[in-house]
């Protein structure tokens, strides 16, 4: 661990920190004010006592390096250039905030300025980051990226995934750790059992710098020097800045049932603003005044910037209610050409894998910030050869081996993805995605809308889903009725070599995230795929066989099975139309409901569990819109409402088998 010196600063420059420190305070008094009176509708977390550190960093960067930051966010977007009134009139939820008043306090958007976002949540910011500094990796652009967290952060996983992968790839990042010694309400030196952040660095392999918080000069030099081994592509840098929050953790909550009226008096009088005027007076004044005259007239100037942003943000208007659910997903690119035909006499056979991997290969040529992360996708070509023969085409940096660290890569991905590449996350197995669940349903499904559409998220995780090889319970989950609940996500389930290069095609390229859910037990499938690229678009069901006695609706693995069935039923005088989604989300509802209309009777096959599942939210659609086509009442048959056992006996009798659904169908007929 090393301690920063203060490095000599010019007057010009010491004015201007001055005065973006002056900036920020002001304009936090304002927002505790105006939370007293009811403008602020939601929660307020203020920096005030901590703006030397916001300042001293970002004294350093430039319109291209970005900004990754927490819930107390409003130093660092004020710090970054973000003008008092797009802040102000954000937490006042009128539309010209810098997130269109659909974030508040704790969710600040403004990448025009490479203000990336904060969030509600600890930690994702460090892996965000991380993923910006991989898009300059990639780019070979000079560019450094920053996150900011408090303590409480460095106790969290993402702290120590962020920092190890950060350096194994030698990425241009600051971590900032504000240790303003409480983690909401909880002391840092009970929740740390090493209490020392900066001395953390070195079990990662980078340096760890320990800094006071409230000095100005010694952050900005610490900062300087950390933004100087980024750009020479030396990797990053751990500072921890040692400061204080001198109002409450979010304005309105108790403040002295953890701390005294002595600690923070005590903290106030290190207070940064009036240590840099001190430094100002001393240095400078006998140029002046050595009263500060000089430095009053800032603050009269600063007060009045404060004061007039308040009053433009009063009076601006709030968000037009109906545009409450726009920017969900982005705006189309326009139409992909129709695919080929499914079936020609040149079409070539491949397998399900080699469709993906020729898909893949297409779209990592196509654009240059196109890359995949996975544990041993590298030169090994992934553990189902999803990545075969890629290493060697593209190298390690478009083609990615990483440790055992899915919430790590994950939320790196989020964060490449953010700054303008298009990662792909190889997860093997599903049920490692679990790990990762709060990085894709609290930050890559939510970017886009809290942007209100300016950041773009075009990331796709893939990987294998379904019961099958004695695979047990943590290698045999699907899960997509769970993932396509959650708006802001596209979930696909293919079931042939032909849709699952097109989709895969679809999914890299679009600018939404999409979960490419695989089941193992057709890998090896073998089918015809064009060699030409073509994109299936999502949210066309493909009739798998048409039929007019009944309808059966089903998903991968259980395509094949259902199709089996079909032709069983077919020598029984049963004609069975079969509908294959191939996508969760979006859902072709209109096909299903077309098809029961055809037919009076609608199946739905599932392997995953019944209760809240896929099958359900097709039972319900169609009650809902085509409840008069129906003979008969909707039926389901799912996999048991169990874990995935191990022994094959056990495990075979968890899934529904093609005797299964047939008996299901003949049911459904004598209804």
């Amino acid at each position: 661990m090393s301690t920063a010196t203060a490095s000599s600063i010019d007057k010009a420059t010491w004015l201007d920190l001055y005065r973006r420190m002056l900036v920020i305070r002001k304009t936090e008094l304002q927002l505790a004010k105006s939370h007293q009176r009811g403008l602020v509708h939601g929660a307020c977390h203020t920096y005030v006592g901590q703006e030397a550190v916001a300042v001293g960093v970002l004294a350093h960067f430039g319109p291209r390096d970005m900004v990754f930051s927490t819930h107390r966010g409003h130093g660092h977007a004020l710090a970054k250039g973000m003008p008092p009134e797009d802040l102000i009139a954000e937490l006042y939820g009128r539309v010209t905030g810098c997130s269109r008043g659909r974030g508040g306090s704790m969710h600040l958007f403004a990448p025009e300025i490479g203000m990336m976002g904060t969030s509600g949540i600890v930690g994702p910011c460090i892996l965000q980051a991380a993923g910006a500094g991989y898009t300059f990796k990639l780019k070979h652009d000079d560019a450094v990226a920053a996150a900011f967290f408090g303590d409480g952060a460095v106790n969290n996983g993402a702290f120590h995934e962020g920092l190890n992968l950060a350096s194994i790839y030698k990425l241009p990042v600051l971590f900032v750790c504000e240790n303003n010694q409480y983690a909401t309400e909880v002391p840092f030196k009970y929740s740390a059992g090493n209490p020392q952040v900066a001395s953390r660095g070195g079990a990662y392999g980078i340096p760890g710098v320990e800094v006071d918080g409230n000095d100005l000069p010694a952050v900005y030099a610490a900062a300087q020097s950390a933004v100087e081994r980024a750009r020479r592509g030396l990797g990053p840098t751990l500072i921890e800045c040692r400061t204080y929050r001198t109002r409450p953790h979010a304005e309105g909550m108790t403040d002295f049932t953890y701390r005294s009226r002595d600690e923070v008096d005590q903290w106030k009088n290190r207070c940064p603003i009036a240590r840099s005027r001190e430094a100002l007076i001393e240095a400078f004044g006998d140029e002046e005044d050595a009263e500060g005259a000089w430095l009053d007239e800032i603050e009269d100037d600063v007060t009045a910037e404060v004061e007039q942003a308040h009053s433009q943000a009063v009076e601006a208007a709030y968000p037009a209610a109906e545009d409450s659910a726009t920017h969900v997903f982005a705006a189309p690119r326009g139409e992909a050409p129709s695919p080929p035909p499914r079936f020609a006499p040149d079409v070539r056979e491949k397998t399900f894998v080699e469709a993906t991997v020729e898909a893949l290969r297409d779209a990592i040529e196509r654009n240059s910030t196109a890359f995949v992360m996975g544990e041993g996708v590298g030169e090994r070509g992934g553990n189902f050869k999803t990545t075969d023969g890629l290493y060697k085409l593209f190298g390690a940096a478009r083609v990615c081996d990483t440790p055992i660290s899915e919430r790590g890569f994950v939320g790196l991905a989020c964060g490449a993805a953010m700054s303008g590449s298009r990662p792909v996350v190889d997860f093997m197995f599903a049920d490692f995605i679990l790990d990762a669940a709060g990085e894709i349903i609290n930050q890559i499904a939510k970017v886009q809308y809290m942007s209100n559409g300016r950041i773009a998220m075009p990331v796709v995780l893939r990987g294998c889903i379904g019961v099958g090889h004695s695979a047990a319970t943590h290698h045999s989950g699907s899960y997509y009725s769970m993932y396509g609940h959650f708006p802001g996500l596209k979930v696909v389930v293919p079931s042939t070599p032909y849709d699952a290069k097109g989709l895969f095609a679809e999914a890299l390229a679009g600018d939404d995230p999409v979960l490419f859910l695989e089941h193992r037990e057709l890998l090896t499938v073998k089918g015809h795929v064009p060699e030409p690229g073509y994109r299936i678009p999502f949210g066309q069901a493909t009739i798998v066989r048409e039929g007019g006695s009944v309808t059966i609706v089903a998903l991968a693995q259980m395509v094949h099975k259902s199709l089996a069935a079909a032709e069983t039923l077919a020598a029984q005088g049963i004609s069975v139309e079969l509908i294959d989604p191939r996508t969760v989300a979006p859902l072709d509802v209109d096909a299903i409901l077309k098809s029961v209309a055809k037919t009076g009777r609608l199946l739905i096959v599932d392997e995953t569990f019944g209760p809240f599942g896929l099958g359900a939210e097709i039972a319900a659609s169609v009650a809902d819109r085509g409840f008069d086509d129906l003979d008969a009442p909707v039926k389901r048959l799912n996999g048991k409402h169990a874990p995935t056992p191990y022994s094959p006996a056990l495990e075979n009798n968890n899934v529904p088998h093609t005797d299964d659904i047939v008996g299901a169908v003949q049911d459904l007929m004598a209804e």
